[in-house]
């Protein structure tokens, strides 16, 4: 079934019936505009867990992203950890920081499992980009980690997710301890994909928002 989560009826109609959901539906873009974000990321968000709540769904794992987190990359301040203040580097990343605040409000509320995912790069090969290779994520590993956010009690928690790439650039001792996670691939060990774009512009989305700039 396909369906808008942007309209709460559709979402609802997601949710019906629904053990678990896991939530990657979203606009992606790190130059989006605010109302991109916030129809897809926002809004989008808020009626996904709320139709779980009210089909009775008690784990939600919500698709976050290293985009949370972004300042701490793009100043080099390594590994990244979890447990930091957020530091966004994008409107989309301010969007899926609101995803995870939110998450841990219907947590706390209303005695959900809501794991939030930081989902680093996801691509078959290596990344186009060479500062992109700490943030990779090979299908295996993020299939490996997904699962571990489906299986855990946990009632909340918010974890990295990328390969064992050696760079170490982002913390995954709270996956590998509170999950299991215990990732195989590794991102020097794979074909690159060639030159490519960066990481981001952190005013893009900004500027793209406000007419005459």
């Amino acid at each position: 079934m396909q369906t808008n989560v942007a309209s709460l009826p559709d979402a609802e109609r997601i949710a019906a019936g629904a053990s678990a959901i896991l939530h990657l539906a979203g606009n992606p873009s790190t130059s989006g505009t605010w109302d991109e974000m916030r129809v897809a990321n926002v809004e989008g968000t808020f009626n996904v867990y709320e139709a779980a709540r009210r089909h009775g769904v008690r784990k939600v794992v919500f698709a976050s992203t290293n985009h949370v987190m972004g300042f701490y990359n793009l100043e080099e301040q390594w590994p990244v950890s979890t447990d930091w203040p957020i530091r966004p580097d994008s409107l989309y990343g301010v969007s899926k920081a609101f995803g995870e605040a939110l998450a841990r409000y219907y947590s706390d509320t209303f005695e959900m499992s809501m794991i939030c995912l930081r989902i680093g790069w996801f691509t078959p090969q290596r990344p186009a980009s060479s500062g992109l290779n700490p943030l990779w994520v090979s299908d295996r590993d993020l299939a490996q980690i997904v699962s571990l956010c489906l299986a855990t009690p946990r009632p909340f928690g918010i974890y990295n997710g990328t390969s064992n790439n050696p760079q170490n650039q982002w913390d995954l001792r709270s996956a590998r301890e509170e999950l299991g996670y215990a990732p195989l691939d590794d991102v020097t060990k794979v074909a690159a994909e060639g030159e490519g774009i960066g990481y981001v512009d952190p005013a893009a989305g900004v500027l793209k928002s406000v007419p005459g700039l």
